[in-house]
């Protein structure tokens, strides 16, 4: 989205304070149990997990803390810390965050770095087919805090520019990508 467009850090704020991404949500918690299930257990069984982009609830990282992963999480509104600095961790996550960077490929470079050596980056975010007039009518825009889409290639050519591979994308919504040699 154009620059003009994005929110000031204040107003991005409250409107993530509008979610209802917490434990109690049923539904919310069945989402990431599934991204869990489908892009961290299949590569990861164990091991240390940071939730970037956890929100003002960290769900995600009590659900692996449950999956016995030990879970750190980040958040540049609501979980700011050291985390970033002193650890590699095996597993990184990113649901519905990736729509909301204005640098993805600095925070590539960055969970890159934060990663162990065989550690899986585990992305969620809603994919577009680079069809113009499907764009057209897609809801994903209209929400003012999303400034960035992406595509399967996009993806795949973002985490070859940071040297990431892509080990999963499933065109819809997740993206796993390994620091692999």
């Amino acid at each position: 989205m154009d620059p003009s467009s994005h929110l000031l850090p204040d107003q991005e704020k409250a409107r993530y304070l509008l979610h209802e991404n917490t434990l109690t949500n049923k539904g919310y918690v069945e989402m990431l149990e599934g991204f869990i299930s489908q892009a961290v257990l299949p590569y990861k069984a164990e091991g240390t997990a940071l939730d970037f982009g956890c929100g003002p609830e960290p769900v995600l990282a009590e659900l692996l803390r449950r999956h016995g992963f030990t879970a750190h999480t980040y958040d540049l509104y609501f979980a700011q810390g050291p985390v970033l600095e002193s650890k590699q961790f095996d597993v990184i996550t990113a649901t519905e965050v990736f729509e909301h960077l204005k640098e993805p490929i600095a925070a590539l470079e960055m969970l890159k770095g934060l990663l162990k050596p065989d550690g899986i980056l585990a992305i969620m975010t809603m994919l577009h087919t680079n069809d113009i007039e499907a764009f057209k009518n897609w809801w994903y825009p209209t929400d003012p805090t999303h400034i960035a889409f992406y595509t399967e290639k996009t993806l795949g050519f973002s985490a070859q520019k940071v040297g990431l591979k892509v080990l999963l994308c499933d065109g819809k919504k997740v993206c796993v990508m390994g620091n692999h040699a």
